[in-house]
């Protein structure tokens, strides 16, 4: 009898599952469910404005994912919750909540529905960009040793600045928590009825490292004396290794899903990380590039060596026996949203409507007909921020050279390049600290629709470009360790590693560099890094002066 496992990816706008049979990684079926509320960013549901920078998720949305996602794939595919051997999931990181110790959401709480506090922080909430500042300042000027790993930075989009914010912001809601939890771990324990953190979330994410656990209190207390218990008050709950399996389905959880009870359920991932067995990377100098709304870019080696500017270096972070590489872009996709919802001229809009074609259709036409440098525009991929190398959310976007000709498909096409710079940005900065790149990678929406932009970016950083082949790379991941965690003895595999080899898969396309492209990528990338450097720097700090004005001027007065 066929055995299956599912794997549930939990995005920015939605979930999705996949059915995968174990052993060949045949998918058989999928289902996606748009989140309701989406991201709040302007509002509450209840018409509560917020202030810029925030980013918010009802986690009413997720229970939404798995009642529809996983009774539809079984459906879809004739498959019987008996056949399921194991669960996985993966989420978007940093995506926080605080919740009561039975994990209720605090946002379910009469009392605090008109909170912003008591909603989900989605990764993108950048509005503890303060208590970052204060935290890595903190941290260099005591020289604690753990900072090395994040390359010098926490970002404001990880847990301890968001939990320090509603320290400050919303004390009384504060105190009233019991937990802050990562989203996938909560995600999780609804699943399984038992509490556990994932050791990537918490490594990644919380400045936990399996050497050491978490910061020592007194570095807490240096920050602010209300955090010097933080860890044993809020983050309480067992770190487990990935691959592990982190509990069964209960019979609660059975009703929602449709899966049988004893169902095994794996140790919560992060949805870059899972992906990296799915494309049947098992060793080091492989990079992979998950490129959606953002792109995080994962890498193995044998060693921990200090990068500046990445996200974190976690021992067993991705996989066992190697240390774990992240860092990444916080606006990838969502340049090119932003283009089209923005700015597309009406006649644009009105001839893709015409053709039957989708605007991205329309404008990667026009713009494949452009040689490297024809546009006469450079951009800088800092729309929301930048994650590596800089990891300063304070920055924003840069189009320079536009003139009254430039055209839509012009800066289209400058802004994949653009993110293309800050992927070569991002590989120069792992070698020039000795960390090898060998081989390019990706996986994620884009590189399976958008063969132009892989084009560029295999110009831009002269190397062949391999492409996953599943358009669903997180949630086979997540199948992949799902599993793993139900183990031989329940039908799965012994190993993450031996699940991969079995259920990855790549396709055939790979996207050589054009070395004349190349050639004319590489004036065009020389000054882009003096862009970044000016900007980015300390050259000009101009982008951050006009943000604390903005916020000067808006404050929390934002129409809804």
């Amino acid at each position: 009898m066929a055995q299956y496992a599912i794997g549930v990816d939990f995005g920015t706008l939605s979930g999705r599952a996949v059915l995968v049979e174990t052993a060949t990684g045949e998918e058989l079926a999928s289902a996606v469910y748009d989140y309701p509320h989406g991201v709040m960013d302007q509002c509450l549901p209840d018409g509560t404005a917020l202030p810029p920078e925030w980013a918010l998720q009802h986690p009413s949305d997720y229970f939404g994912v798995l009642s529809e996602t996983i009774p539809a794939v079984l459906e879809k595919a004739g498959v019987s919750a008996g056949e399921v051997v194991g669960v996985g999931i993966d989420f978007t990181a940093c995506t926080v909540l605080p919740v009561k110790s039975d994990g209720t959401p605090l946002c379910f709480l009469p009392q605090y529905q008109h909170n912003p506090h008591a909603y989900v922080k989605l990764w993108k909430h950048h509005a503890a960009q303060d208590k970052a500042d204060r935290l890595n300042a903190a941290a260099a000027e005591r020289g604690e040793k753990w900072l090395a790993r994040y390359g010098g930075k926490v970002s404001s989009e990880w847990l301890f600045p968001k939990l320090w914010q509603i320290l400050n912001e919303a004390p009384a809601l504060y105190a009233d928590m019991d937990y802050f939890i990562e989203a996938a771990d909560w995600v999780v324990w609804q699943l399984t009825g038992t509490l556990t953190r994932s050791s990537c979330t918490a490594g990644y994410k919380a400045l936990w490292s399996k050497q050491d656990g978490y910061p020592d209190s007194s570095f807490f207390k240096a920050l602010d004396p209300r955090l010097e218990r933080v860890v044993e008050e809020k983050l309480f709950g067992p770190v487990l290794p990935l691959g592990a399996k982190a509990g069964e389905i209960t019979a609660l959880s059975a009703s929602l899903t449709g899966l049988l009870p004893g169902t095994a359920v794996a140790v919560a991932n992060v949805d870059a990380h899972v992906c990296v067995p799915a494309v049947k990377i098992s060793g080091p100098g492989k990079m992979l590039a998950i490129m959606g709304t953002s792109t995080c870019h994962m890498l193995l080696s044998e060693k921990e060596t200090p990068v500046p500017g990445i996200c974190g270096a976690v021992l067993d972070g991705i996989l066992p026996n190697f240390c774990g590489y992240e860092a990444g872009q916080s606006c990838v996709g969502d340049h090119f949203a932003w283009l089209i919802d923005r700015l597309l001229p009406a006649d644009y809009r009105a001839e893709a409507e015409r053709r039957g074609l989708n605007p991205h259709q329309l404008l990667r036409e026009k713009a494949e007909r452009l040689a490297p440098g024809e546009s006469g525009l450079l951009a800088l991929d800092w729309w929301n921020g930048n994650r590596s190398v800089l990891a300063d959310v304070s920055l924003s976007g840069l189009l320079l050279g536009v003139t009254l000709a430039t055209k839509a498909e012009e800066i289209y096409r400058a802004l994949i390049e653009a993110t293309a710079y800050g992927t070569r940005k991002i590989i120069e900065n792992f070698r020039q600290s000795g960390v090898a790149v060998e081989e390019f990678y990706a996986a994620g929406g884009i590189p399976q629709k958008d063969p132009m932009a892989m084009q560029i970016y295999a110009d831009v950083i002269n190397m062949p470009v391999r492409i996953a082949g599943s358009a669903q790379g997180p949630a086979l991941g997540a199948a992949i360790f799902g599993a793993a965690a139900a183990g031989r003895e329940g039908g799965g595999y012994g190993s993450v590693s031996e699940a991969a080899a079995a259920m990855g898969k790549l396709k055939d396309t790979v996207y050589l560099p054009d070395k004349d492209h190349a050639a004319v990528y590489d004036i065009l990338y020389t000054e882009y890094d003096r862009l970044h450097d000016y900007f980015g720097r300390g050259g000009n700090d101009v982008m951050k002066r006009l943000k604390a004005l903005r916020r000067d001027v808006k404050g929390g007065n934002l129409p809804c």
